[in-house]
């Protein structure tokens, strides 16, 4: 059994889901494991990870939409608010969709199904550099 680790670095221009599925498969191709367990992990608490359709780009839209009514910015809700009125309302959202995933490697690749992407969820308004960890165990 081998193990490899890496971390990405994903520019966001705020608010929105970023694709890295590319970074992701290259960076498991390299490793010339046949079979394996990937971890992607988020290193940050106002952003997430999620695994969503990418031949839609509406899909994307809908769910940064339904996140925004779902989790209001109201600073009056929120006793935590000196980051601003979109920190708060962040975290809650990364608590909803998680900071890690788990996905089987089969062939030498993400077992991902035809039209799944791995997405950066950025929740905070302003453009950040995120951090994402990648853990591959296999042979």
């Amino acid at each position: 059994m081998r193990q490899a680790v890496t971390t990405l670095t994903v520019p966001t221009r705020g608010a929105g889901l970023v694709e890295v599925t590319a970074q992701v498969r290259r960076w498991v191709a390299e490793q010339g494991m046949e079979t394996g367990l990937l971890t992607v992990f988020c290193r940050h608490t106002s952003a997430s990870l999620t695994i969503q359709e990418n031949a839609d780009p509406d899909v994307q839209a809908d769910l940064l939409r339904f996140f925004r009514r779902l989790v209001a910015e109201d600073p009056s809700l929120y006793a935590h608010t000196t980051e601003g009125p979109d920190d708060m309302p962040a975290h809650i959202r990364s608590a909803l969709t998680g900071v890690s995933l788990s996905i089987p490697v089969m062939a030498g690749e993400p077992a991902l199904g035809t039209w799944q992407g791995v997405y950066l969820f950025e929740h905070r308004a302003r453009p950040h550099r995120r951090e994402i960890a990648l853990h591959l165990i296999g042979e």
